[in-house]
């Protein structure tokens, strides 16, 4: 694979941000963006346990998806200060995976702003994302297509991009929005997936207080080289066909899958999985 370093600025105007990496849709990371939140100096894996510890979170780990599986449903379910301690003791595939944890205690909404980048974020929609050492997430992009300003805390964690053009590289599944999990995408066999030498992407590694921009429809991998968590604020695509594609995969193209599923057991599955191959390497 032929990796770019993602850009990182300290701070950037929102006239730069339009005109640079907006419009060009090109991927950013802004090392002090939000240094006037709170959260820049509170939000801790401690912290976090302390505020909410005793709410269930949905975890998820690596598993291959199966056709019993539920749209986003979880592997597990844990207390917040369970999950924390977990963590801090050892390293676990366990991961926590869109959780809008400000509707459970809103006293965190105090704690950071909407920040002014030029596009309309969201606000019903910030999300957390938690991690141990080691955890990682598939290539994928979010159903939707937005645009995603990812603020990371505590710890490192690293990223690789792909713009939605080298689609045709990453052996993407059919009627889903995730490439073949048998990838790994730090260290691709690059004998067994041979398109992926053709794939031209971005390459970063977030710390504490630094946010990553990842324009509409990206392919974003994850993984956490130590304990941590991050928030995603979004975006809706300004692109209208952008806009058409995510309202096709919230409405239809899900929804079609899981049905597929019920019908097909797990041959469907592996029918994609064959045909990712089939058609990446056409």
């Amino acid at each position: 694979m032929k990796l770019t370093a993602i850009p990182k600025v300290s701070t950037i105007t929102k006239e730069e941000f339009i005109q640079d990496y907006f419009k060009p849709q090109k991927p950013l990371v802004v090392t002090n963006a939000v240094d006037h939140w709170p959260a820049i100096s509170k939000w801790t894996l401690d912290y976090m346990a302390s505020m909410a510890g005793d709410k269930k979170v949905p975890l998820y780990d690596d598993r291959p998806v199966r056709h019993d599986d539920g749209f986003n449903e979880p592997h597990a379910e844990m207390l917040l200060a369970e999950y924390v301690a977990l963590l801090k003791k050892a390293p676990t595939k366990y991961r926590i995976f869109l959780w809008n944890i400000f509707r459970e205690v809103p006293a965190l909404q105090n704690d950071f702003d909407y920040p002014d980048f030029g596009l309309k974020i969201k606000k019903k929609l910030p999300m957390l994302f938690f991690g141990g050492t080691d955890s990682y997430t598939f290539m994928h992009y979010d159903i939707d297509l937005s645009n995603i300003f990812h603020f990371h805390f505590e710890g490192e964690k690293e990223c690789i991009l792909f713009p939605q053009s080298q689609t045709k590289y990453l052996y993407k599944v059919p009627h889903s929005i995730i490439t073949h999990e048998g990838i790994d995408f730090l260290n691709p066999d690059l004998e067994k997936w041979q398109a992926l030498k053709n794939a031209k992407g971005y390459h970063t590694y977030l710390n504490h207080g630094e946010m990553l921009y990842m324009p509409e429809a990206y392919w974003h991998y994850m993984k956490y080289h130590t304990p941590g968590f991050s928030m995603s604020l979004r975006s809706w695509p300004k692109n209208p066909l952008n806009f058409a594609k995510g309202l096709y995969n919230i409405f239809i193209m899900r929804h079609y899958d899981i049905l597929m599923r019920k019908i097909k057991g797990q041959s469907w599955i592996d029918s994609k999985n064959q045909r990712a191959i089939q058609q990446t390497n056409k």
